[in-house]
């Protein structure tokens, strides 16, 4: 049965073809949030991811009913938020420096 199926047999019927891209609504004020609160909930999650980390390394120390791999699984967490919140503050440090010494 398969073997009798030809990949490159035309048909009469039009082919229907869907568009790749949507259109996005840009009016739209709901969805809005500022620069300044991307930032804040952004080091929002930086310092839970930190504090998660000490809790749990707390618990560990103290003895408590923790998994080893755990903690060290939300120390990397934090460690990589923290890296990442550093990089994305020095490149845009690096931003403000370059347009600051554009000549007007």
């Amino acid at each position: 049965m398969i073997n009798s199926v030809n990949p490159f047999q035309l048909t009469n019927q039009p082919v229907q073809i869907q568009p790749k891209y949507t259109s996005i609504n840009t009016n739209q004020t709901d969805s809005k949030t500022s620069f300044g609160e991307t930032l804040k909930q952004a080091i929002d999650n930086v310092n839970k991811a930190q504090l998660e980390s000490d809790k749990m390394t707390e618990a560990l120390a103290t003895g408590k009913n923790v998994e080893l791999h755990d903690v060290m699984i939300a120390s990397q967490k934090s460690s990589i938020t923290l890296l990442t919140a550093v990089e994305v503050r020095n490149k845009a440090i690096e931003a403000y420096q370059e347009m600051m010494r554009m000549q007007v």
